[in-house]
């Protein structure tokens, strides 16, 4: 019997607590920029195999152990920015409380593990779902050990590529943030008598890779929610109530009162579809999976490759974690009987939220989840449940219902990335447990830099201002407030909701007609809330990468094009971060110089990054991933 290949060991450990940090910082500012995260298993899975092929001992455990704690970084990410910025715009926070953001990270991330643990044999022995995004990390795992003299070129080609793409998306940020050598955005609007049609555009190559990584079918979903707002229900509006002022602005302000509440319907119908739709299959999953656990509790010898965290010290440690989340309630609601109320009710959210996006995490993908949907009807439901506890007018009600939900995003967006680690681990034949502690050390790891952060980019940008717009954590604001105030524009959300039954509706004709076409509600409703100079790069992005497929794209191409994709994200966001330092040290938004009269070479650039998708999705020299 072979002596199994080491996995937890001190140089992963401490390549993936950096990964897991610098990736978290990065997909938060991602997030609060443009509504969307992108997965990062693969530019970890490559980094790690560049950095650890330095050491004499190197093995695909040690860089599956190092993505599995990168990508837990880049998730709790999301799940922190969708949310606790709310509590901010709100006014229950004057500012971002560092122990707050860490504890609540770090909670809600740690059930998101424990909760995901017993559902890995239901949903990935038993139910073999595909896990796209955990299948292609294992690719790139496999080409890049398969022969070391054979795969080296292409691992580090791979890097080289990777590397350029994020100084190419870092130097067109500085310039751009920075030094203000271009606007952020082409952006403008007519109006035909009282009508008025807006339109723009964001030049930044991040939107464009987030629209390559999601692809044409979602890019094209998201677009058409804009669309939606900015094309029909806006042009509707103005004609029936008119407008004021300059077009675009008028346009901006009746989305941003009015029309993105569009989004919160059909976002909330979304997610209680998306529970309907995975009730029956999720419960046979669990059913299986806790019969398994008895079997395997009676004595059954258990191979290293079916090993899990005891199902027993699972529920130990979710009885302790209890206690923080009722003293986190317990800090904002008046009365303990209320905070253990909510506590309770959290729970069996963040369960059922959590296996949804275990189970859509194997259908769809991490980065293509449901998240913000699922968060929105948690602080929907929250903020009425508490409206009829504490009555109307109630800012603690709001914060506490964002409490709520951010503790279920948190615990939902690393339940999908877990189950997507442990489908690259399956592959590749890891240890469970040892990928589900490393898990954990990347939920700690990131919740201990995403307050920082945070605070970092607010003094800099303004979270919620046009800059760093923060659409999701808006979104929650609102919801929260507008139930409690009594002003939640009830029509707008009530037609939403009616748009997106149509919507599921004609997504079921879809499936029915057997058509790779599919019309996920909740990728419309977010590009409804999205401005829509966000949804129309994204949009060229997914446009990309369908064309590279037209031209004949190679397995190898693509993933060149993915890693091209993360470069520019990872470059242009790590930047935005190192551009607002000085300024939050210095407490001087002028910090930097600006220079003026080069405003064509934004839209110049944008085209040549463009061009270099292309061409890369052209080629057809090899990398990490071609056999």
């Amino acid at each position: 019997m072979s002596k199994p290949l080491p996995e937890i060991t001190p140089k992963a450990i401490i390549l993936g607590i950096l990964l897991s940090m610098v990736l978290a910082g990065a997909n938060a500012y991602l997030g609060l920029f443009a509504g969307m995260t992108a997965s990062a298993s693969i530019p970890a899975a490559v980094i790690s195999m560049g950095v650890l092929r330095m050491f004499k001992n190197h093995n695909i455990l040690e860089d599956n152990i190092v993505q599995t704690a990168a990508s837990a970084g880049e998730s709790l990410a999301a799940g922190v920015i969708f949310t606790i910025p709310a509590l901010l715009l709100m006014g229950y926070w004057e500012s971002f409380n560092y122990l707050e953001i860490a504890k609540i990270a770090g909670i809600g991330g740690l059930i998101g593990v424990l909760f995901t643990i017993p559902l890995r044999r239901a949903l990935i022995v038993e139910a073999k779902l595909t896990y796209p995004e955990g299948i292609a990390t294992a690719a790139v795992l496999r080409a890049g050990h398969a022969k070391e003299n054979d795969s080296e070129h292409g691992v580090q080609g791979g890097l080289k590529l990777l590397a350029s793409a994020s100084v190419i998306g870092a130097t067109m940020k500085l310039a751009q943030q920075g030094f203000a050598l271009w606007h952020a955005a082409l952006e403008g609007a007519t109006h035909f008598g009282r009508s008025v049609l807006g339109f723009g555009f964001d030049l930044s190559p991040a939107l464009i890779s987030v629209g390559y990584i999601v692809g044409r079918n979602i890019s094209i979903l998201v677009f058409a929610g804009g669309l939606i707002s900015w094309f029909i229900a806006i042009p509707i509006y103005t004609a029936i109530y008119g407008f004021e002022g300059d077009a675009f602005e008028a346009a901006s302000t009746i989305w941003d009162t009015k029309i993105r509440y569009l989004g919160v319907g059909a976002m909330v119908v979304g997610g209680i579809w998306s529970l309907i739709k995975l009730f029956k299959p999720l419960l046979i999953g669990i059913q299986a999976s806790l019969r398994t656990y008895s079997t395997l509790e009676s004595g059954v010898e258990i191979k290293r490759e079916e090993r899990d965290i005891p199902i027993k010290y699972v529920g130990i440690a979710l009885l302790v974690l209890l206690i923080p989340v009722f003293m986190i309630y317990n800090d904002i609601l008046p009365s303990a009987d209320i905070a253990f109320l909510m506590t309770i009710i959290m729970m069996i959210f963040g369960f059922f939220f959590s296996a949804v996006a275990a189970y859509m995490a194997g259908v769809v993908g991490s980065s293509n989840n449901p998240i913000s949907g699922v968060t929105v009807a948690t602080v929907l439901f929250a903020s009425l449940l508490l409206l009829a506890i504490l009555g109307s007018g109630s800012l603690q009600g709001a914060a506490a219902a964002i409490m709520v939900g951010a503790v279920v995003c948190n615990a939902a967006a690393i339940g999908g990335d877990n189950l997507q680690d442990l489908k690259t681990g399956y592959i590749v034949g890891a240890t469970p447990w040892k990928q589900q502690v490393m898990q954990v050390i990347g939920v700690i790891s990131a919740a201990l830099v995403l307050g920082i952060v945070l605070d970092i980019l607010h003094t800099a940008y303004t979270i919620g201002s046009p800059t760093l717009s923060a659409p999701q954590a808006t979104l929650m604001k609102a919801v929260a407030e507008g139930v409690f105030q009594g002003n939640l524009p009830w029509d707008m959300v009530i037609i939403g909701a009616i748009l997106g039954v149509i919507i599921i509706g004609l997504d079921i004709r879809q499936e029915r007609l057997g058509s790779d076409f599919r019309i996920p509600i909740l990728a419309v409703a977010v590009g409804i809330y999205l401005p829509v100079s966000l949804t129309s790069p994204i949009f060229v992005g997914g446009m990309l990468a369908h064309f590279g497929d037209k031209m004949g794209a190679t397995d190898a191409s693509r993933k060149k094009g993915l890693l091209l994709a993360a470069g520019l994200i990872t470059g242009e966001a790590i930047m935005g971060i190192l551009v607002a330092i000085p300024i939050f040290i210095t407490a001087d938004k002028d910090w930097w110089p600006t220079f003026s009269g080069f405003g064509w070479l934004g839209p110049i650039l944008t085209i040549i990054i463009a061009i270099w998708f292309l061409t890369t999705l052209k080629s057809d020299r090899t990398i990490v991933g071609e056999n």
